[in-house]
């Protein structure tokens, strides 16, 4: 593949789902995939308990802030994953949607928000799996 692929994550808040996902394909696929992430309300900052659970794992996601959706975000990426908040996205032609229903861990604490990071990673391995082919 010549080119990088890009995903974008979207989560309504931008705190906690979208920003676990962007934090294990960074992690996992390096820079073979371009990363990015956005929500359609942004929180004023990123879910804590999120960021316990992602460093529980020697993920660092603690220097990320929620952004906002932009049309050019969504037309630039290759894939968009929503993550079950009925976002309204732009939609253009060539970009691949997908809708991953994940429990929102807002307000949740790191005991709950373990069972949805573990779903995220095995997702996100997955996509890595169909979007960067194993010729190393």
């Amino acid at each position: 593949m010549s080119t990088t692929p890009s995903v974008l994550f979207v989560c309504v808040h931008n705190a906690g789902r979208s920003q676990m996902a962007a934090g294990f394909l960074s992690h996992l696929a390096g820079d073979r995939v371009e990363v990015r992430s956005a929500g359609s309300a942004p929180a004023a900052t990123i879910n804590s308990a999120a960021v316990e659970a992602m460093a529980e794992i020697g993920i660092d996601i603690s220097a990320q802030s929620p952004k906002i959706l932009t049309p050019d975000a969504v037309q630039t990426s290759d894939v968009v994953i929503t993550m079950g908040c009925g976002d309204a996205c732009p939609v253009f032609p060539g970009v691949s949607y997908r809708d991953w229903a994940l429990e929102d861990p807002a307000g949740k604490g790191v005991d709950a928000v373990r069972p949805i990071r573990d779903e995220i990673r095995s997702r996100v391995e997955a996509l890595i799996a169909e979007l960067v082919p194993a010729t190393a």
